[in-house]
């Protein structure tokens, strides 16, 4: 999809404030690194598993080269201290032909106000506008309030490789 790399919109939090959702670019790497910086260590290790607080050039690159093809982010944007900030994002990478995994972090001043599902709700339309036939995440099982936002968006639980983390899976039409 194209024009995925331009996409963008706007919408309305659950309390009433506003965000934009737009595609991921290259030149937002430092506002992605201080959303990491906002972010608390417990919801950093939801997301990465493991305690994540820096990342290595590698690391870096992997997040920031995105091809709208095989690997889409997505970012959420808000208006904080004057300025435009990322508050959230998420993306999907295509493992094999037709199936992608999803992942997403909400800086933890905005979680509970709706910004995941926002992502997750633009992600599932780019994925199906793209022709992907099935999505994949994998959440701690203590990650309740992320699983929420996955069932109410029709993920069901498959079997697991790893007892320690929860698979789910939706499939596309």
């Amino acid at each position: 999809m194209s024009e995925t790399n331009d996409y963008t919109a706007r919408e309305l939090l659950r309390d009433g404030g506003q965000i934009e959702i737009r595609a991921l670019r290259r030149e937002d790497e430092a506002d992605m690194l201080a959303a990491v910086g906002m972010t608390s260590a417990q919801s950093l290790q939801r997301r990465f598993f493991v305690m994540k607080r820096h990342f290595s050039d590698k690391e870096r690159a992997f997040f920031m080269d995105i091809d709208f093809k095989n690997h889409v982010a997505i970012v959420a944007l808000a208006a904080e201290a004057g300025r435009t900030v990322i508050v959230g994002g998420g993306r999907y990478i295509v493992f094999e032909p037709g199936r992608a995994e999803m992942a997403f972090v909400v800086i933890d001043a905005w979680q509970g106000r709706g910004v995941g599902s926002i992502l997750m709700r633009h992600l599932v339309k780019i994925a199906s506008d793209s022709g992907l036939k099935e999505l994949t995440a994998e959440v701690l099982p203590e990650n309740a309030a992320m699983i929420k936002v996955f069932e109410k968006f029709g993920f069901s639980p498959a079997p697991r490789r790893d007892p320690q983390i929860l698979h789910l899976v939706r499939r596309l039409a």
